[in-house]
């Protein structure tokens, strides 16, 4: 049994970290942000957490906890009482200060922008209501690694998408020691999911937040550039991560890595990174840790809603209409399945749509480089709280709803083929014709994304579909693909010959070993009689023809095109206008635009090429290409070389009038003119475009950063609101003031009796509300008279008119005092008094009844002593 020790008072507090530097607030960084979540049973681990937090840490502690929204919060009156930080009830539009507490209110859901709360109405009172999570994804897109998650006792799975968001931002998570906890769903939740980074008893959080912190800005403290980082230490921790692992992340981002291994020190409470290597060396254990904070995984069924409604819609039914039989698929970094079960789902709502009778098959092969992450996704179990992502129609049809929350139906898992994979290590699938590759290039290096955009290229068959995450772009590939849907990043696959980059296949993508080579080369193609004698014809006998993309670039090459175009001087260019030669280029590219808009053939007859052997006449035809689909939006140009009469134009001319002639030299100047006026507006077009360009290459620079510095997070919902849970908390909060309470009576009462003075209290109807000890005396009652009116209870007072006496007093709010005597001879002093509330609202009057009896009968004896002295006096006998 582990001992611990309660502090008795605010101010004496063993080992309590306000005894060492805690202020973490620096003027050049955001102060931290601690989301708490609680649910069942947090009430008393919250008042653990608070007792043991110091108030000056630099911290803001914002509560988020399951509440009943019909009842109202007095969450921050209890909390008040056991911390000296201010605690607030949040306000709309409140900002967070430090070294402050902030409770969510009743029936809201709160979030977080720029430091200020913002508060939400839910949809539903109760229900699918994860509040926990809604403010711990908005933290942490606000603080980045600067926001820390604490998940605390609780019923269900809320927080755990959270806590998953902010590691993903490289911030940092703690959960309370299920043993400890008195409801331990939550915190187990967290920990099953590989998320938490500290796992302690409650009292023991506070304190390593603090000692996490005051690390990380020792580390920070320096602020130099990653270029000036130690780079050979980095090294040596991919080296022990590919020994310990077998996998190399030499390739991974190099801001990511460090940031991912600044968070293993600030856990550890070291300052270097060589340090670290050593605590590597030494922990064989912290080995794996690093490798599973490398590997965090963001996925959910069916994220990005829009997305894979347009791929079942449009992007599948495509792919149907053009096969038969069955489909193939890779589902590339596929975490626990969730993308890949999604991609099954959808494919069986669209065949059923189209054709439920054609019986089209899909087989998807589903990687992923962690192992563990591919053993949940075998077993295709997930918790209730999918149902925020995934429909009650898709729960119902393709889910087994089973007492830990749901299971992947057969017909959806046996579609799925799941194995581990590392995307930059191993050979990839092919003959695909849909690859999904979401939210996991933005890791790598961009020399990286532009080898495997490539070799997603050639997996895919002709036709195939690209899906990639909202964060993610084609970037220098683009040729490579059209965009089906930009905003939803789904890409079809583009026929393309020529490509500015060779293929390569992943073993290139790192250095090669001594005495290996580079690239695995290709196998050359089996021929046949039929491709050697199509070679042959299109050799000899079929006419120079090119093929050009929409932008005039050369995709293919068919003949000997030398006599119609030339490689133009400087930076070796592929476009055929700037290769055409002189007397083609101006001809050619109006033909090449009228082609485009009118989808149809264009002929030039009789152009006059100039060569080096002289002038050769020939036919253009300029075709843009509509089928097959693979091919659309290219253009097809075909040359055929014209036999040009000698001295065919000179004869005709010299037959012509001097008129004729005279008006044919002045339309050949202005058409001259014209031409030199079309060059210089040609020119500045291309400088334009040239500027486009430079501009669009600095964009994409820009993305590559912000892609690299914001890496994607992608919300999601889960699990039903349990009304339980709310009444636990409700009960919770009520107990804790009936106790307080409780003790208030107690104390009434004590001090009520030992004044011995009987009190009565009454309503404004003048019916008796309570009573004390000794009004049995005076009033014949009993327990049951409570509600009765006083007046009708028999009283050994002689006093009738007690009633009119407490209207009187109720009247004019002035209090009533009178002597009045018993059956008994008894005396007692009469008070009567108007009852006032806290809001200083009168609700009725207040009696006392002190016992004067002794003092009457003393004044009496004075009174005859007083007698008897006169009457002496007057007698004038001596005293």
């Amino acid at each position: 049994m582990r001992k611990t020790s309660t502090p008795t008072s605010r101010d004496d507090k063993p080992d309590k970290p306000s005894t060492r530097d805690t202020s973490l607030r620096r003027d050049n960084i955001p102060f931290p942000i601690v989301g708490i979540g609680a649910s069942a049973g947090g009430l008393e681990a919250l008042e653990q957490f608070l007792r043991w937090m110091p108030r000056d840490s630099g911290l803001a502690l914002v509560i988020v906890q399951h509440l009943d929204p019909t009842h109202k919060g007095i969450m921050p009156e209890l909390l008040q009482r056991i911390t000296a930080m201010e605690v607030f009830q949040v306000r709309e539009r409140m900002r967070v200060r430090p070294n402050c507490v902030y409770v969510i209110p009743p029936n809201r859901d709160m979030s977080i922008l720029h430091g200020v709360l913002h508060l939400f109405e839910p949809t539903t009172p109760r229900g699918l209501r994860l509040p926990i999570d809604f403010f711990l994804r908005s933290l942490a897109e606000d603080r980045q690694e600067r926001s820390i998650g604490v998940i605390l006792s609780g019923m269900g799975s809320d927080g755990t998408m959270g806590l998953r968001a902010i590691k993903e931002k490289a911030g940092l998570a703690l959960v309370q020691d299920p043993a400890s906890a008195k409801f331990d769903s939550m915190p187990r939740s967290a920990i099953d999911a590989g998320l938490a980074d500290l796992v302690a008893p409650v009292e023991d959080l506070p304190g390593k937040i603090v000692d996490y912190l005051r690390h990380a800005i020792i580390i920070s403290k320096a602020d130099y550039p990653l270029e000036d980082k130690d780079p050979s230490s980095l090294e040596k921790v991919l080296i022990l991560l590919r020994a310990k692992t077998g996998h190399d992340f030499s390739l991974y981002k190099k801001n990511t890595l460090y940031r991912r291994i600044e968070r293993r020190m600030g856990i550890h409470q070291i300052d270097r990174i060589a340090t670290y290597v050593r605590y590597l060396q030494e922990n064989v254990h912290e080995v794996g840790l690093l490798f599973s904070e490398l590997l965090i995984g963001v996925t959910s069924f069916f994220r990005d809603p829009e997305a894979w409604e347009l791929l079942g819609e449009q992007a599948i039914p495509a792919l149907l209409a053009d096969r038969r039989g069955g489909l193939r698929a890779w589902s590339a970094g596929c975490s626990t399945g969730e993308e890949a079960y999604s991609l099954a789902i959808t494919f069986k709502e669209a065949v059923e749509r189209l054709k439920p009778e054609a019986g089209f098959t899909l087989q998807i092969f589903a990687t992923d480089l962690d192992p563990d992450a591919i053993d949940r996704a075998r077993q295709g179990v997930y918790p209730a709280n999918i149902a925020a992502d995934v429909s009650e129609e898709r729960l119902r049809r393709f889910f087994v709803k089973e007492e830990s929350g749901f299971r992947i139906g057969t017909e959806i898992r046996e579609m799925v083929t799941f194995a581990t994979q590392n995307l930059i290590m191993d050979p990839p699938f092919t003959k695909l014709d849909v690859l999904i590759c979401r939210n996991l290039l933005i890791y790598l290096t961009p020399e990286v994304q532009k080898k495997l955009l490539p070799l997603f290229h050639y997996s895919l068959n002709p036709g195939g579909v690209l899906f990639l995450g909202s964060a993610e772009s084609l970037n220098s590939s683009a040729d490579l693909f059209t965009a089906l849907n930009t905003k939803s990043r789904i890409f079809r696959r583009r026929e393309t010959v020529m490509s500015n980059e060779p293929l390569a296949f992943p073993p290139s993508f790192v250095p090669p070993q001594p005495g290996v080579a580079k690239e695995l080369p290709m196998p050359k193609p089996a021929t046949n009689l039929q491709s050697l004698a199509d070679r042959l014809l299109l050799q000899h006998f079929s006419p120079p023809a090119v093929l050009v993309n929409d932008k005039g670039d050369i995709l293919y090459i068919s003949g000997r095109t030398g006599k119609y175009l030339e490689p133009a001087a400087g930076k070796a260019n592929w476009n055929i206008f700037a290769m055409a030669r002189e007397g083609l280029s101006y001809d050619l590219r109006i033909a090449f635009e009228k082609a485009l808009v009118q989808k149809e053939a264009v002929v030039l007859k009789g152009v006059k090429i100039a060569g080096g052997s002289g002038t050769q006449t020939v036919d253009v035809t300029v075709r843009a290409i509509e089928e097959p689909e693979v091919l659309s939006g290219m253009v097809m140009i075909v040359f055929i070389d014209q036999a040009t009469p000698p001295g065919g134009r000179r004869s005709t001319r010299s037959k012509a009038s001097p008129s004729d002639h005279a008006r044919v030299v002045e339309l050949e100047q202005e058409l001259q003119q014209l031409r030199e006026r079309l060059q210089t507006t040609r020119e500045e077009m291309q400088s334009s475009q040239e500027e486009l360009k430079s501009a669009n290459e600095e964009l994409q620079s820009t993305n590559e950063e912000l892609q690299s510095t914001n890496e994607e997070l992608t919300t999601s919902k889960e699990e039903m609101q349990s009304l339980n849970e709310e009444l636990q908390t409700v009960n919770a909060e009520q107990q804790s003031k009936m106790d307080e309470l409780a003790r208030m009576n107690n104390d009434m009462r004590n001090l009520l009796n030992s004044t011995e003075i009987a009190t009565v209290f009454l309503d404004n109807d003048f019916r008796i509300r309570r009573f004390t000890k000794g009004v049995n005396k005076l009033f014949k009652l009993i327990p049951g008279d409570v509600g009765r009116p006083l007046g009708d209870i028999v009283s050994h007072l002689h006093f009738p008119q007690i009633i009119e006496e407490a209207e009187e007093v109720l009247r004019t709010l002035v209090f009533s005092e009178r002597q009045i005597a018993t059956n008994d001879g008894g005396w007692y002093l009469v008070r009567i008094m108007p009852y006032r509330t806290m809001e200083e609202v009168i609700d009725g009057v207040v009696i006392t009844f002190s016992d004067i009896t002794a003092a009457k009968a003393l004044e009496a004896g004075l009174r005859e002593e007083i007698a008897r002295l006169e009457k002496l006096v007057a007698a004038g006998s001596p005293l």
